[in-house]
């Protein structure tokens, strides 16, 4: 079956950069903490004061960002809403569960239960852009986004779907923080911790792409003969050689653990390829990789690698990348390989 071409048609993100804008590649906002909570907009600029007070903080930005991306890509309808999240709604968990404490089972809120679940994310973009069609949520911790642009990417190899709307949203409350803090996810020395809303939308309309996704493989446990025989089978379907890569896109975060499993894995894999990292840009979270793609994204839309982002500044390059491979691999089991390849004057 011939590969189907999918491409990018529109990104928006809310993080702890400024938010709904790609300012960041030129003028990222350096942050000195290890919890740092997201800059977000002035969502009175998007929703009605009523639906702004109903919401929890990640529902608004998840809703934000699908809206904008719905705007810039003039899709108003998606064909698919899938949703990756670690965490699901976090704080309105929290308030549900303190309240259950606190009032001895009475007189409790059901918005803030409604709202708790992990799929109300998805729900609520159905609902509120009128789009009934096929809605998911994946929660797979650290390949949660993956997870969603896997099925994504299949029903479009399928020919099931045109467009997808997808999603990677977390958020990160201070008790929750400090849970994953003892628990040595986050918080360590050098490592930022922070907030992930990132909506792209994907279509096959090549006149309306920012850039081509030309590859995608999701894996649990892989050996190395496996990682090399995917990504060899991943850059033939590409019509090209490892060497012509330009940037490998990883999670490192600095953060021990999850660095170590990166570091006998990268050489051997992608021998000299400069590498890149996002975290200390985005902060660490469930579906920061989301980030990290949007990042690589706009990497290729930008026609530029900033230098802040090497790993090895003595290898920033200054010519325009053509193809960016998003290497994810979360606590040394799953991992993903995604291509992302140029459209400029092809």
């Amino acid at each position: 079956m011939k590969k189907r071409k999918v491409y990018i048609q529109a990104m928006a993100q809310i993080s702890i950069q400024n938010p709904l804008t790609d300012e960041w590649i030129h003028r990222p906002v350096v942050h000195n903490t290890s919890y740092v909570r997201s800059i977000d907009p002035n969502f009175r600029d998007f929703l009605s004061s009523a639906e702004s007070r109903r919401m929890g903080k990640l529902l608004k930005r998840a809703l934000v960002t699908s809206l904008e991306v719905i705007r810039k890509s003039g899709i108003e309808c998606p064909d698919a809403i899938i949703t990756g999240t670690g965490l699901g709604c976090i704080e309105n968990t929290e308030f549900f569960l303190d309240a259950l404490c606190r009032n001895g089972e009475q007189l409790l809120k059901p918005t803030h239960f409604m709202q708790s679940t992990h799929n109300t994310i998805s729900s609520l973009i159905g609902i509120h852009t009128k789009t009934y069609g096929y809605n998911i949520t994946y929660a797979h911790k650290g390949v949660s986004f993956d997870s969603a642009l896997q099925d994504a990417w299949t029903q479009f190899q399928l020919e099931l779907i045109d467009s997808a709307l997808i999603g990677g949203h977390d958020e990160m409350t201070p008790s929750y923080f400090t849970l994953l803090k003892k628990a040595k996810f986050v918080g360590q020395d050098r490592e930022v911790c922070g907030e992930t809303a990132v909506s792209v939308m994907l279509g096959s309309d090549k006149t309306k792409g920012l850039c081509l996704l030309s590859g995608f493989k999701l894996m649990y446990k892989p050996e190395m003969e496996r990682l090399k025989r995917e990504l060899s089978h991943m850059l033939d379907g590409a019509g090209i050689s490892l060497d012509e890569i330009d940037a490998v896109m990883t999670g490192i975060s600095g953060n021990e653990l999850n660095d170590s499993y990166y570091q006998d894995v990268l050489p051997k894999l992608f021998g000299d390829i400069p590498i890149l990292h996002y975290k200390h840009v985005f902060g660490e979270s469930y579906t920061a990789p989301g980030l990290g793609f949007y990042a690589a994204a706009c990497c290729l839309l930008y026609g530029k690698i900033p230098a802040f982002l090497y790993m090895d500044q003595s290898k920033a390059a200054t010519s325009r990348p053509n193809y960016i491979l998003l290497f994810n691999l979360f606590e040394g089991k799953s991992c993903s390989l995604i291509l992302l390849e140029d459209i400029c004057g092809k």
